[in-house]
């Protein structure tokens, strides 16, 4: 009998090797990943299938004056189009991570990922056409993996590229975006639309699906890089200027006691402009151009980018 057992537990264990050692050659969530330019063992399910996460991809609007359901502190991400101002409340976005919008003819992509903090808006309007995202249930470095309906390229959100599929190491063009309180939005942006919470979806908007987890310490997913010289969930600003990375955590800007700030990189003059408590900012070079950031928590950023340079004040 015990000969027998270690017979069995040998046979188990060769099947095992062999599932692992063949799992990347299988589609996950139904995607194609034999040119993905991140190993395929890293790219994990977070649970829901393809598109468990529904997008919104008829979203209605309101006037301010109208969304009686936001509360003056709610975090939303707002954006200027063709010089209309709109807000996506995070509140709705932590359940559904993507807004297919259209503003003044232009297709927009707004996106955000609860277990990163990360938002980020693109243009969707590339390659001769319009084209709408969806939320693929895969994560890489805990962040969202987004695909677009057309191709069916896998996108990494922080890194605003395609992974996989026909588009792979494709980029997306980032619009430049706000992250602050519904209140501060409003007061510079009166006459803004805001997403209505009525989605078509039922979902308790008055609560996150996460908890307390902006506070606390924890990831739910591992990360290819780790680093605890700040808070796990600190916000910061990061840019990429020839390849290279630059970050801005709010902690360090707060020491400054001002709301702008001066500073060089990759030979160029940036003027940062930033709002500590809402933990919000904008760059721009010398010639007043908006450089694109993303507004991010810490271990997201340094995830990715473990080599970026770090702003310290002075």
């Amino acid at each position: 009998m015990k000969k027998l057992t270690q017979v069995l537990t040998f046979i188990f264990s060769l099947i095992i090797a062999t599932i692992s050692s063949t799992a990347s050659a299988y589609p996950k969530n139904g995607f194609d990943l034999e040119n993905s330019i991140i190993p395929s063992e890293k790219i994990l399910s977070g649970g829901p299938p393809r598109d468990g996460i529904p997008s919104i991809d008829k979203p209605k609007f309101i006037s301010a004056a109208k969304a009686s359901y936001l509360k003056p502190d709610d975090r939303v991400m707002g954006i200027v189009v063709a010089g209309e101002a709109r807000a996506y409340p995070i509140r709705i976005l932590n359940w559904h991570e993507i807004v297919n919008d259209v503003i003044k003819g232009q297709a927009v992509a707004v996106t955000f990922c609860p277990l990163c903090g990360s938002g980020i808006v693109y243009e969707a309007d590339f390659n001769g056409k319009a084209h709408k995202f969806g939320v693929s249930g895969l994560l890489y470095n805990s962040d969202v993996l987004l695909y677009d309906r057309e191709t069916e390229t896998l996108w990494s959100q922080i890194l605003s590229k395609g992974i996989s599929g026909k588009l792979v190491n494709q980029a997306l063009k980032i619009v430049a975006s706000s992250h602050t309180s519904w209140q501060t939005w409003q007061q510079k942006h009166p006459q803004t639309k805001v997403l209505s919470n009525k989605t078509g979806f039922k979902r308790d908007y008055n609560r996150s699906p996460y908890g307390d987890y902006n506070d606390n310490k924890s990831t739910y997913f591992p990360v290819a890089f780790s680093s605890k010289k700040y808070h796990p969930k600190e916000r910061v600003l990061g840019i990429t200027i020839n390849g290279k990375h630059k970050v801005y955590p709010f902690s360090e800007l707060a020491k400054s006691n001002k709301t702008s700030l001066n500073d060089s990189f990759e030979g160029k003059q940036l003027r940062l402009s930033f709002d500590v408590e809402n933990r919000d900012g904008e760059i721009k070079d010398n010639t007043g151009e908006i450089i694109a950031s993303i507004n991010t928590f810490w271990f997201a950023w340094y995830a990715f980018h473990p080599k970026a340079e770090i702003y310290k004040a002075k």
